[in-house]
């Protein structure tokens, strides 16, 4: 088997599905972290460097070394990552199988998005506004004092909305194209366009390239993991899939970000919330528009209803996947 044949189906499925399996069940252990970091931070690393010796200069100048930095980030990246994938194959078919994929379940993060989403609401319960703004400030940018209760849990539910696509679904997809490489790549991509893709004096022309190139991988699985969540609600007797698909065409579309409106009104839709809307960062107050029409009023139990769904929709990923799997591996038999 040439290396290759791993960064295509139907072999990335099989990576992809092991992969899933592997990190809903461990996540990333704490010791693997403590000892080794994790490839979010190694990436981080190379784009803070790149960032400190490019980014000079007048805003021409600034845009152009962004293009520079990002392509020299994604060719390191894919020369890593197409090695390991050339490696893998010293250890046989399905011992190079087995290895990419814990490679790869590094990349998607159901196990430790659902944990830090749930402790919003665990603290919140426990210890009120001080524990439940602390808890969120993990996961969010916004100013966690200007939050009340229902503030909180909105922010909690808009991060588990938008990251179920950027976190896991994105992620899944490029590992099913593409294998480790594809994987890495978009995680790249996204980890660049989370550090540098700002529209801050220092970043807005940098930052332009990682910015625009993160919206468009994230096209196909902000739509997929929109309707992954419509779907979820079938399961769900407290859930309305016909009010989340009803919210996803009307709201999605109005969301200053192309991707986040897509999830984030279908699990608006759902519950029967309002998600997103104005907020502060920091000193500064965003005018966003809301998704979905039910009430803005969110409690703990609310954001417990968006894990049960976030649940379901992770399940029903794994089920596409296996699905693309059997398609494909009949279709080259």
């Amino acid at each position: 088997m040439p290396w290759t044949a791993l960064t295509h189906p139907p072999a990335t499925l099989i990576v992809l599905l092991l992969a899933l399996a592997v990190e809903a069940a461990c996540g990333y252990p704490d010791r693997l972290y403590r000892a080794l970091g994790h490839p979010v931070t190694w990436i981080g690393a190379l784009i803070a460097g790149l960032d400190g010796r490019l980014n000079r200069g007048g805003p021409a100048r600034r845009r152009a070394m962004g293009v520079v930095g990002l392509l020299t980030l994604l060719g390191v990246v894919a020369a890593v990552a197409c090695g390991l994938t050339a490696l893998a194959l010293l250890l046989g078919p399905w011992g190079g199988l087995a290895a990419l994929a814990l490679l790869c379940a590094s990349l998607p993060a159901q196990r430790s998005l659902h944990d830090h989403v749930a402790r919003v609401a665990a603290d919140l319960r426990a210890e009120g506004l001080a524990g439940g703004r602390v808890a969120v400030s993990m996961i969010v940018g916004r100013d966690p004092e200007s939050l009340d209760e229902a503030g909180i849990c909105r922010a909690a539910i808009e991060s588990l909305a938008e990251n179920f696509s950027d976190g896991i679904v994105a992620p899944a997809f490029w590992i099913g194209l593409g294998g480790l490489p594809g994987g890495a790549l978009y995680k790249a991509i996204n980890t660049a366009d989370s550090m540098i893709g700002h529209r801050t004096p220092r970043h807005e022309a940098y930052g332009w390239a990682a910015a625009r190139l993160d919206d468009l991988v994230n096209l196909p699985a902000s739509r997929l993991a929109g309707g992954l969540i419509v779907a979820a609600a079938l399961f769900h007797p407290g859930a309305a899939p016909g009010a989340a698909w009803r919210a996803l065409l009307r709201d999605a579309g109005r969301h200053r970000s192309p991707n986040a409106g897509w999830p984030e009104a279908a699990m608006a839709g759902a519950l029967g919330l309002r998600l997103a809307g104005p907020r502060v960062y920091g000193a500064t107050r965003v005018e966003d528009a809301w998704m979905g029409d039910g009430r803005a009023e969110a409690g703990p139990a609310d954001v417990e209803r968006a894990l049960a769904l976030y649940r379901t929709a992770c399940g029903l990923l794994f089920g596409l996947a296996a699905f693309a799997f059997g398609a494909f591996a009949a279709a080259v038999s």
